[in-house]
């Protein structure tokens, strides 16, 4: 029974990050698009916050692991 619980605290690590991650890069991309419209020269800035977000998903897959890995 724990066994299923750990798998579903693992699934939610993971479905949760990825779901604001897409939503962050949703809001960030159309931003971006338009600044890039008005100023070309922030190419570096825009992958830097199209970039970031990304390292949620990252922390959450680690979570998960640390999650399946502690239940034994």
């Amino acid at each position: 029974m724990d066994a299923m619980w750990m798998s579903f605290a693992a699934a939610g690590a993971i479905a949760a990050t990825a779901l604001a991650t897409g939503w962050a890069q949703s809001r960030i991309g159309s931003s971006v698009a338009a600044a890039l419209a008005e100023k070309p020269e922030l190419r570096s800035t825009a992958v830097l916050m199209i970039a970031i977000p990304e390292t949620m998903v990252v922390l959450g897959f680690v979570v998960a692991v640390l999650i399946l890995l502690r239940g034994g």
